[in-house]
């Protein structure tokens, strides 16, 4: 498991944006994830001259004006045992789907929860929910369960498991030559 900062906009970072250049040295230095030791905030700041109770401050200014969407334990599912991850696409009845995709969002299991348009004639899908199971067995059943609550609104779904393990980044800043003061 990784704990990981995810920048919210981070392409669009500047000075001007409220950022000085330790924010964003704080932002590179926690994008890949944080140290697993016992005070990571510390170990974050030390190259930087801060300790930890500024490194935290900073983080959630940060955090409260919206330039990081949040701090979050990052578990690897895999090692955890949840290997059959199925990204199911379920056709919804656009009338409906604003309600349920936010039913379906808060079901523990849910680790995605997204609205995606159409491209009929092809791909009538509009609702892209993924799953996590020990099994595929399992993921049938959750799968199952979504298309009970779903109802009459649903018409069709299908679910597209995943055959291999993709490396998963998210948007990274580049690094400035120079120190961050």
């Amino acid at each position: 498991m990784s704990v990981s900062t995810c920048p919210s906009e981070p392409m669009a970072a500047t000075v001007s944006d409220g950022l000085d250049d330790l924010d964003r040295a704080l932002i590179v230095a926690t994008q890949a994830g944080l140290p697993l030791v016992p005070d990571p905030w510390g170990a974050v700041g030390k190259p930087l001259g801060l300790d930890g109770n500024e490194v935290r401050a900073r983080m959630q200014r940060m955090q409260d004006s919206g330039v990081i969407r949040r701090v979050a334990a990052v578990p690897n599912h895999y090692r955890l045992g949840y290997v059959a991850n199925g990204m199911t696409v379920w056709n919804v009845d656009d009338a409906h789907i604003q309600r349920l995709g936010r039913e379906v969002a808060a079901i523990t299991g849910v680790s995605h929860c997204y609205r995606r348009p159409r491209h009929l004639p092809e791909w009538p899908y509009n609702l892209f929910v993924m799953l996590h199971g020990r099994s595929q067995a399992e993921v049938e059943s959750q799968a199952e369960a979504l298309r009970e609550l779903l109802g009459d609104a649903c018409r069709d779904h299908r679910i597209l498991y995943s055959s291999r393990i993709l490396k998963k980044t998210g948007l990274r800043l580049a690094r400035r030559p120079g120190p961050p003061r």
